[in-house]
C-alpha cells in the first residue's frame, strides 16, 4: 500500500533512503537546506523542497505530522539533528527515524523518544564483518536479544541430506524457508532434497547458528 514518507537531509544516506522508497512505490517528500542537494533529487523523488527542518513552522506547514515516517539524515550537523527531531516530535509526527552521529547524539535521540536510531556506517561495518568472517552467510537479521534469522547457502556438505533430525543437526535453530533459485519452497520441508546452491533461511540465537555453520563446512 502507497505510504507517505518524508526524508530531511539528502546525503549520501538521506538521498538513498528517498530513492529506495519512491522505487517500492512510496511517495517521497525529500527536504535539504542545500539547494544543490534538493536539485541533486527533484526529478527522482515525489517532490523535493529547500526548507530547514529545525522550524517548527515549516514542519507545521508541510503537514509532516499527517506523513506515515519521517527519516532525519542530516549529516554532520548533530545541532541541527537534534533540532528537528524535536520539531518532529513536537508536531506529533507518527514515526521519526533518526541517524546518530555518535554515541553522546545516540543517548539525546534516545531521551527525546526518537521511535529508531540508526547508525548506517555501525551497521555496514558489522554485516560486512560478519560476512568477511563467514562467506556462508549470505544474509542475516538481528531480533534483538541475541536472536538472527540467517541465509546460508547450500554447498556439496549439506547437499543430498533428507533427515534433518540427523542429518542437519537442527536441534537449535529453526528451519524456515527453503530458497530455491527464484522459487519459495512450500513447507514442510522434512525429507525434501536439498541441491547445491539452494538457500537455506534458519533462525535462532548467534551461537547455535554460527555451531550450526561451522558443522556443515
Amino acid at each position: 500500500m502507497k505510504q507517505k514518507f518524508a526524508v530531511i537531509g539528502l546525503g549520501n544516506f538521506g538521498g538513498t533512503v528517498a530513492v529506495e522508497l519512491v522505487r517500492l512505490q512510496h511517495e517521497v517528500l525529500g527536504i535539504d537546506v542545500d539547494p544543490r542537494y534538493v536539485d541533486k533529487f527533484a526529478d527522482k523523488l515525489t517532490q523535493a523542497l529547500v526548507a530547514d527542518g529545525t522550524d517548527e513552522r515549516v514542519i507545521e506547514e508541510l503537514g509532516l505530522a499527517s506523513y506515515n515516517g519521517v527519516v532525519v539524515a542530516i549529516g554532520e550537523n548533530i545541532e541541527a539533528s537534534i533540532l528537528t527531531t524535536l520539531a518532529l516530535k513536537s508536531a506529533g509526527c507518527k514515526q521519526v527515524w533518526v541517524k546518530a552521529l555518535s554515541d553522546a547524539h545516540h543517548l539525546i535521540l534516545q531521551r527525546m523518544q526518537a521511535d529508531r536510531i540508526i547508525h548506517p556506517e555501525n551497521e555496514i561495518g558489522v554485516r560486512v564483518a560478519q560476512n568477511l568472517t563467514h562467506p556462508q552467510m549470505l544474509d542475516y537479521i538481528a531480533l534483538g536479544h541475541g536472536w538472527f534469522v540467517v541465509e546460508i547457502k547450500v554447498n556439496e556438505a549439506i547437499a543430498c541430506k533428507t533427515n534433518y533430525d540427523t542429518e542437519l543437526d537442527l536441534a537449535e535453530v529453526t528451519l524456515m524457508a527453503v530458497k530455491r533459485g527464484s522459487r519459495l519452497l512450500p513447507p514442510p520441508y522434512h525429507g525434501l532434497l536439498l541441491q547445491p546452491d539452494d538457500q537455506i533461511v534458519l533462525c535462532g540465537m548467534l551461537d547455535n547458528l554460527l555451531k550450526f555453520a561451522k558443522k556443515i563446512l
